[in-house]
């Protein structure tokens, strides 16, 4: 599996700075199978990321550049303040719930300090941090493999600690968000946890602030028809606005403070 995401980067990256691969050049390279490298590329294409062509794929959209949760941290600090004030308001005492690792998702702990008889398991030890001494919060983590980029945690361990659960709201963040493809993130194995989480939950809130509409990063979480609620800031476009309330979505529009 380690192997099949290092390979699958690559290939992205290659195609960001060429604009085309061709399958035979990639055989080469990797020493791999055409069938292999042909499943790499209908993965990429499944993202919505590149369009197969006869003997290769071409580049559709270029995924953002990941950043570091410190970098994370420092943008749209207000923003994502507002929407994690308004994912708080959803929880309510003796409520389970998860709460994703993200400088977004962090905001919403912030506001959980003060709650009274909420469980929550989390992935983000930034997210632990911020509950380690709230006196109403009963935290649980996933432990698991420590990603420094995002100081999450994933990997079979993480996964195999939300077996035992059923939890009553998932506050999941995100890299991207698109209409047609859904809910993705830069990183496979934090993907393969969130979709798990997303089984394990009730309910799927996702918080995000309306610059990721429209992105796509390599990795799928989950479908928008999964989702229950987003929230976000005013300045999501009338088109993502419309098109997620045709799917059923809620959206919460986190204010400016007058």
């Amino acid at each position: 599996m380690r192997n099949t995401r290092q390979r699958r980067q690559q290939i992205l990256q290659t195609l960001v700075e060429h604009g085309n691969v061709q399958v035979s050049e990639l055989v080469e390279r990797f020493a791999v199978s055409a069938v292999t490298i042909r499943a790499d590329l209908t993965h990429i294409e499944s993202q919505g990321l590149a369009t197969r062509t006869h003997g290769g794929a071409t580049l559709v959209r270029t995924p953002p550049q990941e950043q570091d949760i410190h970098e994370k941290d420092a943008l749209n600090l207000p923003m994502k303040d507002r929407i994690g004030i308004e994912a708080a308001k959803l929880v309510k005492a003796g409520d389970n719930i998860i709460i994703d690792s993200g400088s977004t998702t962090m905001t919403l702990a912030r506001h959980l300090r003060g709650h009274r008889d909420v469980t929550v398991m989390t992935n983000g030890l930034n997210i632990a941090w911020e509950l380690a001494n709230a006196p109403g919060v009963e935290l649980l983590l996933t432990g698991g493999l420590l990603r420094k980029q995002s100081l999450s945690l994933h990997g079979s361990q993480a996964e195999a600690s939300l077996n035992t659960y059923s939890f009553d709201t998932l506050f999941l963040g995100v890299d991207g968000l698109d209409l047609q493809f859904g809910l993705t993130t830069h990183h496979e194995a934090e993907a393969s946890l969130n979709h798990r989480m997303v089984e394990r939950a009730r309910r799927i809130v996702v918080l995000t602030d309306a610059s990721k509409f429209g992105r796509v990063s390599l990795h799928r979480i989950a479908r928008l028809d999964q989702v229950h609620t987003i929230i976000t800031d005013g300045s999501i476009e009338p088109e993502y606005l419309e098109g997620l309330q045709r799917l059923g979505v809620e959206v919460i529009i986190a204010e400016s403070p007058l």
